[in-house]
């Protein structure tokens, strides 16, 4: 170990393991590093960003040899741009460090009996996977100042069979200056902007995405036929810092059933030049089935509480689960990754355990997809849900399948589901929640104890804040399946869904 400049280097330490959030970890001394874009088997030296007593965060200054476990990045924007952490992995060493992120959260948290996890269910498809995908616009373009390896890396890397071009470098960039796009330095043109993704960490500046892999086309063709003609006409992109400018994101929808819908945001209500812009989207991209526009001018990118403007189409798209349709407008809530989705709730489906005569509540509704789902091997689905415009989207979601067995409350659980509400809708013979990744509130679980339905399937995006909750339900419940489900390829994310039992 060496300081310098008032920073601990650690010199030469031999990453041994992933840890949760896609970091790799090392332990040197009885202290645990957690190490950004590493891989296990990389021998590097790490410069801590936070040193705590027992643990501590850095980042790669320089690698002294790589993990043989490594593989050559297809995305040329890859180490650059936030959207994937992984592709350095081959797919199948992704799910497996996925599966142990589950485990380990699961033991280590949730203290509870598990049986055997089994491996997790991967994708078929690991590029261009998402329906959904939002690009950013920016007046401050992300470029990090080119890091050059010492010599001994220089030959390391030309050598390695895993090695093919020089894509690997854009890893380690890391530690680089941040410069912005009218820095001469690098050439940029003065107030050309960006469009694509915010660099990982910084709210202001975006990373330039010349070819996006997460979403099929047209969506890197919508994506520069916006930025192409803005940069012709002079159209302004959004200071982050300033809240100036005109063009902010755009939002897609590529579904499965090809449909497209394109949601330009901007910051400026300008008619004159929104028209102009979106004939000429129109006009050049003829495969967009639904237009529209909105205008935000508030200080933060939520659409929530704002009014997106049909310019051409239905306003919606519609999405297929097995032979189900699903409505998905421009503030809909659906799961990202259509084939995948329909996985993840065939597992939900199976660890109902449904004869046909179980009342299924499902909590965090949303727009009612999973309940929709499972409803043909349900005699009754009652969905809760807080948002308003989710419990509008699953009404009309279950009369589009004529599902006339399936009804949807707006509201918090905890109040929603008194004994009046059980006294006229009956107690629940099956629990579906799906919570947002900051898991379930104490007293829900609470309530679900009291409730005390013989199945809980719980659909967790965030295994933590399941196992968490689950330690909680061990009162009365045991978990009797786990399995773990990937989502997003070349990301540390993975979903997990459980079955718990009541006790005997």
């Amino acid at each position: 170990m060496r300081r310098k400049k008032k920073n601990i280097i650690l010199e030469k330490v031999i990453v041994e393991d992933y840890a949760a959030e896609g970091k790799s970890i090392a332990r040197i001394d009885g202290k645990v590093i957690f190490i950004e874009k590493a891989v296990p088997g990389d021998v590097v030296d790490v410069r801590l960003s936070k040193s705590k007593k027992d643990w501590a965060e850095g980042y790669p200054l320089q690698f002294h040899s790589f993990s043989k476990e490594r593989t050559e990045p297809f995305c040329q924007h890859f180490g650059v741009c936030g959207g994937c952490q992984w592709q350095m992995l081959p797919y199948e060493k992704q799910l497996f460090y996925k599966r142990q992120q589950v485990e380990d959260n699961l033991r280590r948290i949730g203290k509870i009996d598990l049986p055997e996890i089994p491996p997790v269910v991967g994708c078929d498809k690991t590029k261009w996977y998402r329906n959904k995908l939002e690009y950013t616009f920016s007046s401050k373009r992300f470029i990090p100042a080119p890091t050059k390896p010492p010599p001994t890396e220089e030959a390391s890397i030309a050598q390695s069979p895993l090695i093919e071009n020089s894509n690997l470098l854009s890893q380690f960039s890391l530690g680089g200056v941040l410069r912005e796009s009218n820095s001469p330095q690098f050439g940029e043109l003065e107030g050309a902007g960006a469009s694509g993704f915010h660099a990982k960490g910084l709210f202001d500046k975006v990373v330039e995405i010349e070819r996006c892999w997460l979403q099929a086309e047209p969506t890197n063709v919508v994506r520069k036929t916006i930025t192409d003609f803005a940069r012709k006409n002079n159209y302004s992109f959004y200071d982050h810092k300033l809240h100036t400018g005109f063009l902010r994101t755009v939002l897609l929808r590529i579904c499965t059933s090809g449909e497209v819908m394109v949601n330009v945001v901007m910051a400026e209500d300008d008619e004159s030049k929104r028209n102009l812009l979106l004939e000429h989207l129109l006009k050049e991209v003829p495969g967009i089935t639904t237009l529209l526009y909105t205008i935000n001018t508030k200080w933060n990118d939520s659409l929530h509480d704002l009014n997106p403007i049909i310019v051409t189409g239905k306003g919606f798209v519609i999405e297929t689960l097995e032979n189900l349709q699903f409505k998905i407008g421009p503030k809909s809530f659906f799961q990202t990754n259509t084939k995948q989705a329909e996985k993840l709730y065939s597992i939900a489906r199976d660890y109902a355990s449904l004869s046909g005569n179980e009342t299924v509540y499902d909590l965090y509704c949303g727009t009612g997809s999973i309940g929709i789902f499972l409803s043909k091997l349900a005699k009754k689905i009652i969905g809760v849900d807080m948002i308003a415009d989710a419990i509008a989207d699953a009404k009309e979601n279950a009369a589009l399948n004529n599902i006339d067995h399936g009804e949807f409350f707006q509201g918090d659980v905890i109040k929603v589901c008194d004994d009046d509400f059980f006294a006229a809708h009956g107690k629940p013979d099956v629990i579906i929640t799906d919570p947002p990744r900051a898991g379930m509130h104490e007293k829900l679980v609470r309530k679900m104890l009291e409730m005390a339905a013989p199945v809980v399937v719980y659909v967790s995006c965030n295994p933590a804040t399941q196992a968490r909750d689950l330690r909680l339900l061990d009162e009365k419940y045991r978990v009797t399946k786990v399995q773990p489900v990937d989502m997003f390829p070349h990301t540390h994310h993975i979903e997990n869904v459980v079955q718990l039992k009541l006790k005997d």
